[in-house]
């Protein structure tokens, strides 16, 4: 596994595995989405998510926007030391805190002076909306899932992926497969989602034919996969369909290795071309 593999334990994922998938009899896949899952599943993990902090996990997701975890996950252990405490609201210490020391606290991150904006309007919003920390986390883990992500988009620079990672790794949500650009990219050139779809296309796609209870380790595991294997410039199958472990599900949409060409799965070129 690559060095950019996901951590045994992290602010975005939990650290318990998911049994019930193993004892699932191969071949029992409904739809090619769900044989992708199942077989990113087994290359890499399977874990159940929810739990984290929602404010917290929000923080952290509005930290990973543009970046890598490699880079985001030191910004976010950097926010915690500075702000974080058992004992505090990290809401209200970040409302409070200073636009340019909470830049310098993450500049790992990239983005810092926007994103630093961006978590002390979140921090603001959080308290004024929900009075604290606490009583946002109960909203986001209890409350009905669609009323949460409607209520969590209209917080300004929280988008569609935001919103879904905290529904899925804070409140546990079954269904919920949160795209980023590893899956926008992957679903089309597998052929899972439609090549011109965009990400709430894809999102649609992937929770329609993937059941609830494997979206969430499909999400982490179909990032990892894009990570090692399905890149954007170069991937895999380019070396030959051996060096692809998800060559016989794959549309290669966008991909010619005859002549070593990729585009966007949006652009590809039909036969009559």
């Amino acid at each position: 596994m690559s060095e950019d593999a996901e951590p045994t334990e992290n602010i975005s994922g939990g650290d318990e595995g998911w049994t019930e998938f193993a004892e699932t009899a191969a071949g029992d896949a409904s739809t090619r989405a769900e044989a992708v899952v199942d077989r990113l599943g087994e290359m890499y993990w399977q874990k159940a998510y929810g739990g984290r902090d929602a404010f917290e996990c929000l923080v952290r997701t509005i930290l990973s926007q543009n970046t890598s975890d490699k880079a985001s996950q030191p910004a976010h252990d950097a926010l915690m030391e500075r702000y974080g405490g058992a004992d505090l609201d990290l809401a209200e210490r970040l409302a409070a805190a200073d636009q340019s020391e909470l830049a310098e606290t993450i500049s790992g991150a990239g983005l810092y002076n926007q994103k630093s904006e961006v978590i002390i309007q979140t921090a603001e919003w959080v308290l004024e909306e929900f009075g604290s920390e606490t009583a946002f986390d109960e909203f986001v883990q209890s409350g009905d899932p669609s009323a949460v992500r409607d209520t969590l988009l209209s917080v300004t620079g929280v988008g569609p992926k935001t919103a879904d990672c905290v529904l899925l790794f804070s409140g546990g949500r079954g269904g919920v497969f949160p795209v980023d650009t590893h899956v926008h990219r992957i679903a089309r050139r597998l052929g899972v989602a439609p090549s011109d779809a965009d990400h709430e296309g894809v999102r649609a796609e992937l929770e329609r034919d993937v059941p609830a209870e494997k979206c969430g380790f499909g999400h982490t595991a179909m990032i990892q996969f894009g990570r090692e294997y399905c890149t954007a410039r170069k991937p895999a199958c380019l070396e030959g369909p051996e060096a692809c472990p998800m060559e016989d599900l794959c549309d290669q949409t966008g991909v010619y290795p005859a002549t070593g060409e990729v585009e966007d799965p949006a652009e590809a070129r039909t036969d009559a071309d």
